[in-house]
């Protein structure tokens, strides 16, 4: 069986664009001879939809356009995902697969297991199926699953569903598995996700193709890396990360052809995901260009790079805003590093605007020591330029603070967090300063000077991060284990932490709550990022 993965890049709810994507890799993919044409989850309506199966026109629009793709197709079959309605009891829609022939009626195929775990939400939606049964496409019968039906026990965060349609597929007598998949990205997850196919190929003695979906929507990015896996658990083709491609694969093959799957380094993962959500982000909601706060700092620095390798160097304006606080490396870091990235760069002191406002405050401050409240006052005046920017000029701003940071509050509401997009906010301090190094791997772009100086806000003399923050090679792997984790405080003290310096990140991380609540969209990249996926009470008196 020759099968044509289609791994392409849909926006939600732009049936029009979405329709169009699918017919031309089909019509491609059927000249080069594929027997079936397989696309990702949702591809008709883009994944994830949400709430906007509630509106009164959403599902209806999807079905006409998945009729009007009906209408296009050839003899070779096409499986598409779309939503279907649920005519019984239970949620109101189906998650579900199409396949359309020309001539023949379509058939409708339904996913079992519906994640409700992490950033997923299914239950809400969909109701899942009662039954699968392998069905005959180009005379071989075949299983069809929709991503979560794929997945085994041991690869989820606990033992979630009572049935394993893959299993029942195999033992129903289907000789491959065809797999429509919308799984998002984290760092690390696509060799995972290799493996768990591999084995559960191997496990079942069945071929399995697997197509996952590309692009960035909304904090989720997907990042391809569809696989086709023989019998045996070996590797017969992988599609490209971080971009759509068709390809045309030959499920059986000899073990000859088998071939080793390629996985990028952390460090180029990261970026290619973050490059991804960032330009997708735009295109999707219109913006052609961005502004982002350039402090000299490796946050600014790295984020800037992202913002221009995403964008174009052309569509990118940095901005340095020097107090009497800023040190020389501040305009002048920024300034280098515009000038290798090719980014404009404006310089424009805030120094009178802050003594302008320190002088009005000054007689209901009578008496009172200058404290964080004039430190704050200096970010919000940068905030306050960079969105004076934006709206002039129809630039999305860009919040530059990582996830250290966004963690324990290190960060001013409606000052360094104005913004339409935190690019690097799931993204660790420490994971910063690698990422920094690895785009320096051929030349300088990033300045020396701007990665060996030690962190700091530069909101008053002298000032350096860690005069607050406990060491960032400390706080980084404390975060990890309560954050993504989920450990206590004793569990994390346990492996040989400081009990008062993890009692202490624990209450901030908690007490920030409300700052994080009114954070801008950030981009999705470890296994639990604040935002989606992470739900916690702001009014709460919980305590370790």
């Amino acid at each position: 069986m020759k099968v044509g993965f289609a791994q392409i890049n849909p926006t939600v709810g732009d049936f029009a664009a979405n329709t169009a994507a699918i017919l031309t890799a089909y019509s491609s993919l059927v000249k080069s001879g594929a027997d079936v044409v397989l696309t990702p989850e949702l591809a008709l309506p883009g994944y994830p939809p949400l709430d906007l199966l509630f509106k009164s026109r959403f599902v209806p629009q999807n079905l006409a356009a998945l009729e009007a793709l009906h209408a296009k197709v050839g003899d070779v079959p096409l499986l598409v995902g779309y939503v279907d309605v649920n005519s019984g009891p239970g949620r109101p829609f189906r998650n579900a697969a199409a396949i359309l022939k020309r001539g023949q009626p379509i058939r409708r195929i339904f996913k079992s297991l519906l994640p409700t775990y992490d950033v997923f939400d299914e239950a809400r939606y969909f109701q899942p199926a009662e039954k699968n049964e392998p069905v005959e496409i180009a005379g071989i019968r075949c299983g069809v699953t929709i991503c979560e039906d794929i997945w085994s026990r041991e690869y989820l965060p606990r033992q979630l569903y009572d049935c394993d349609p893959l299993a029942s597929l195999a033992a129903q007598g289907a000789k491959v598995i065809l797999n429509l998949s919308a799984s998002p990205f984290e760092v690390g997850k696509p060799r995972r996700r290799f493996g768990m196919l591999s084995a559960r190929a191997r496990a079942h003695d069945v071929p399995i193709a697997y197509c996952n979906t590309v692009g960035g929507n909304d904090q989720l990015i997907f990042d391809g890396n569809s696989f086709a896996v023989s019998e045996t658990g070996g590797c017969i083709a992988q599609l490209a990360s971080f971009r759509a491609e068709n390809a045309l694969v030959e499920i059986r093959t000899p073990h000859s052809a088998l071939r080793t799957p390629h996985f990028q380094c952390e460090e180029e993962e990261l970026f290619g995901a973050l490059v991804l959500g960032t330009r997708d982000y735009f295109a999707k909601c219109g913006f052609k260009s961005a502004v982002l706060g350039l402090s000299g700092g490796i946050d600014s620095a790295v984020t800037a790079a992202i913002a221009a390798a995403a964008l174009g160097a052309d569509n990118v304006l940095g901005v340095t805003m020097p107090t009497r606080y800023s040190s020389e490396g501040s305009v002048g870091d920024s300034l280098k590093l515009a000038t290798a990235l090719g980014v404009r760069c404006l310089t424009i002191p805030i120094e009178k605007s802050f003594a302008a406002f320190k002088e009005q405050m000054a007689p209901f401050f009578d008496g009172k020591p200058e404290d964080v409240t004039e430190e704050n006052m200096q970010p919000r005046l940068r905030g306050m330029t960079l969105m004076a920017l934006s709206n002039k000029f129809g630039h999305l701003l860009l919040t530059t603070g990582n996830k250290s940071e966004l963690a324990v509050g290190y960060c001013t509401l409606y000052g360094d967090m104005c913004g339409g997009l935190a690019v690097i906010s799931d993204v660790p301090k420490m994971m910063i300063y690698k990422l920094a190094r690895w785009l320096n791997r051929d030349r300088e772009i990033i300045p020396a000077a701007t990665i060996e100086k030690p962190p700091s806000a530069e909101l008053r003399p002298n000032q350096r991060d860690q005069d607050t923050l406990p060491p960032y090679e400390i706080l980084d792997p404390i975060l990890e284990l309560l954050v993504e984790e989920g450990q206590s405080a004793d569990e994390i003290a346990a492996r040989d932490f400081d009990i008062a310096t993890v009692h202490w990140v624990v209450k901030r991380v908690a007490q920030n709550e409300y700052k994080r609540a009114q954070a801008v969209p950030g981009l999705k990249v470890t296994s639990k990022a604040f935002g989606v996926g992470r739900r916690m009470p702001v009014a709460q008196r919980f305590a370790e």
